[in-house]
């Protein structure tokens, strides 16, 4: 069977009322570009009956595919699913609550094609969110931006294309689909393009998402960050910072203990090394030093023994 144009992949969670709407309008925009497609929904442990919607606009579109999870894992466990079931030339993601325009598509698939992108994201730049979820989202962006050097406005912008080996490289897990760009960016794929898209007010049901999902957010891009600078030598990290932390623990306690010889030879008034807070001080440098040390150390040999160590992105070779 020939791969279609376009794969279009949604994760929805309790999105029964917007499916019939959306189904019919990505259907429209396909046909009346000349697009062979397929849609693959993943069912996020909905209960508001959006799987049995499912089943229904199945019949009418025999392109859907789906995948329904027994409970709630998460957009990213969405995403990840949704990846692995795609079969499009292109990668298309979008939410189901109809706040992305399927009108975007083609122009998306366009760039991927014809201009050369790896991923192309999607940037809301006229928003119908409230000024409480808009600020906290400049600034999350923003930090973005700076920790990955990627030029985007709209990290978590549901609405990007991909090549379809970008999509087959990458590892979407925990709340990590903020970050696709800098996974993808991490893998290898660094020809990433923004595009301004419509973002429409949302028309059925409330928003599935709270103010921790910034807490959240930051978390995970302190680990993203982490794992694309010391993901693959852990050593690097913990056993630097653990022997700085051990040397001046230990010259301090040197220090200490020289000074107090120091002035009993030479009959100078002195204090109990125990009394000074500078020698407890040291001491905790000095222990903390070899936790971090060893926390390295079996990192390395956690690391050293994944059966993934040697994956690598192959994009060219010559016989």
């Amino acid at each position: 069977m020939a791969a279609p144009d376009i794969s279009v992949v949604i994760p929805l969670y309790n999105e029964a009322e917007s499916l019939p709407e959306l189904a019919a309008w990505i259907d429209r925009v396909a046909r009346g570009n000349g697009l062979t497609y397929e849609v693959v929904m993943v069912d996020d442990g909905s209960d508001d009956g959006s799987w049995e919607t499912i089943e229904g606009l199945k019949r009418r579109y025999p392109a859907i595919r789906a995948v329904g999870f027994a409970r709630n894992y998460g957009k990213s466990a969405a995403l990840y699913c949704g990846f692995a079931e795609a079969r499009g030339e292109v990668v298309i993601t979008m939410d189901a609550d109809l706040q992305d325009s399927p009108d975007e598509i083609p122009e998306l698939r366009r760039m991927i094609l014809e201009e050369g992108y790896d991923l192309v994201s999607g940037w809301k730049k006229r928003r119908h969110d409230p000024a409480g979820k808009r600020w906290p989202s400049k600034f999350f962006n923003w930090t973005a931006r700076t920790v990955s050097g990627i030029r985007l406005h709209d990290f978590n912008c549901g609405l990007k294309a991909y090549r379809r080996k970008v999509v087959k490289a990458i590892e979407v897990y925990g709340e990590m689909h903020r970050y696709i760009p800098i996974l993808a960016k991490q893998a290898g794929f660094r020809r990433i393009g923004e595009k301004i898209v419509e973002h429409r007010a949302r028309k059925y049901g409330s928003s599935k998402f709270g103010m921790e999902r910034m807490v959240k957010g930051y978390l995970d891009l302190i680990t993203v960050s982490f794992l694309a600078h010391f993901g693959r030598s852990p050593m690097y990290f913990f056993g630097s910072l653990g022997t700085l932390m051990f040397l001046i623990g230990g010259a301090t306690t040197a220090w200490i203990i020289g000074a107090k010889l120091y002035k009993q030879a030479h009959a100078l008034p002195l204090r109990a090394v125990t009394d000074q807070p500078l020698f407890y001080l040291a001491i905790l440098a000095i222990i903390l030093g070899v936790q971090l040390f060893l926390a390295g150390f079996l990192g390395e040999l956690i690391d050293r023994n994944s059966g993934e160590r040697n994956n690598y992105l192959i994009d060219k070779t010559i016989n």
